[in-house]
């Protein structure tokens, strides 16, 4: 399976323009959907981040913390595990044509007179 223009923009703007074209071209070859590449990429990205210290404090003269890019990869990730945004390559049928969605009223009791 070949990497088109549509597929490889939509992959560059969900990981970053900084991404290996050629890494990219790989994972699509094997995995055979951009979804499936960019969701190993970011949990491979989010396990390297895992692996690391937290935050790193020298007094007095610099704080790091990765936390909130952390939180940031896993949103991304469960985003795109649902569907969001929309691959170039993704089946029929996926969009939000065929999505049901339900919701939740709370209801208050107004007074009465």
């Amino acid at each position: 399976m070949a990497l088109d223009t549509n597929v490889q923009a939509w992959l560059l703007a969900q990981l970053g323009e900084s991404t290996p074209t050629a890494d990219l071209e790989t994972r699509y070859a094997r995995l055979g959907t951009a979804r499936a590449v960019a969701l190993e990429v970011l949990r491979g990205r989010l396990a390297a981040l895992i692996q690391q210290p937290a935050s790193v404090n020298v007094s007095g003269a610099v704080a790091v913390t990765f936390t909130e890019n952390i939180k940031a990869l896993e949103r991304q990730i469960a985003l795109l595990e649902t569907g969001e945004p929309p691959a170039p390559d993704d089946p029929p049928g996926t969009g939000d044509d065929d999505t049901v969605t339900l919701g939740v009223f709370h209801l208050r009791e107004r007074a009465r007179r």
